[in-house]
């Protein structure tokens, strides 16, 4: 498992009293619906047949340089919808997140450009991400023999659209990762490589941890998060159910789910 002691005591994600609300139309759309939806911005008022999902319900913590955290909990329990909290892409209901320096959110389904070509995605990711050009073709090459997807063939070259979603996963996770980050949250990606991927992936997050940065990573997999992470938040129907010691919290969950 990884080791249990973080760097340093200094704060870098702050989650007090969170609270994350989704409001989801149920209204049938059809004639009139147009004018029905602007007779609702007029008014001001509660939409009718909007159905209100409390998806994170009072969640506190708070993260230190140089750990990482693991986030499980059973399909819906809200962690994706934290990790976007955390980001800055969702705001809370009520509660406040604080963060030291700037979060970046890596998805497996976050979006690169499929009529590009991988090439050019590497760079325009590294673009958005903060780095110069020279940074990025420095870096260019490490991005691309770390991501493996030029292993069985020129595929750097090609069209995102035409490469599997295992492939774009690990040039999403390969791009990310070729910079140092002071809060690095992952979703999914490490279950979407072949174990050498794993391996380098779960290598690089802790390369992260010890240039001082977080990491969060959510997972359904134990094993990943076993090799990975000092830490470990455990969420269920959006309520931090335990926080703690990673093998302390996952062998209370895995009595929970039987597994």
């Amino acid at each position: 498992m990884a080791e249990q002691e973080r760097r340093d005591d200094r704060p870098t994600v702050i989650a007090d009293d969170v609270h994350i609300v989704y409001r989801v139309s149920g209204a049938k759309s059809g004639k009139g619906s147009a004018t029905a939806a602007l007779s609702r911005i007029v008014k001001r008022g509660e939409a009718r047949g909007v159905r209100k999902v409390h998806a994170v319900r009072g969640v506190s913590f708070v993260a230190y340089r140089g750990e990482a955290i693991g986030l499980i909990g059973s399909n819906g329990s809200g962690k994706s919808t934290l990790l976007r909290a955390i980001a800055g892409l969702l705001p809370p209901e009520s509660g406040r997140v604080y963060t030291d320096g700037q979060p970046s959110l890596l998805g497996v389904n976050a979006a690169l450009m499929g009529d590009l070509t991988g090439e050019r995605n590497v760079i325009l990711g590294g673009l958005a991400m903060g780095m110069s050009r020279e940074e990025i073709k420095e870096r260019y090459q490490s991005i691309v023999d770390f991501s493996g997807i030029n292993e069985k063939g020129d595929f750097i070259s090609l069209p995102m659209r035409t490469y599997s979603s295992g492939m774009g996963a690990r040039l999403r996770f390969a791009i990310a990762a070729a910079k140092d980050h002071d809060v690095l949250m992952i979703d999914e990606a490490l279950a979407t490589g072949d174990r050498k991927f794993q391996r380098r992936s779960e290598e690089r997050i802790r390369e992260l941890r010890q240039e001082a940065g977080t990491v969060f990573l959510v997972s359904h997999s134990n094993g990943s998060i076993r090799d990975t992470c000092t830490r470990v938040l455990w969420l269920e129907r959006g309520e931090l159910r335990m926080d703690g010691p990673t093998d302390e919290v996952l062998k209370e969950y895995e009595k929970f789910t039987g597994k």
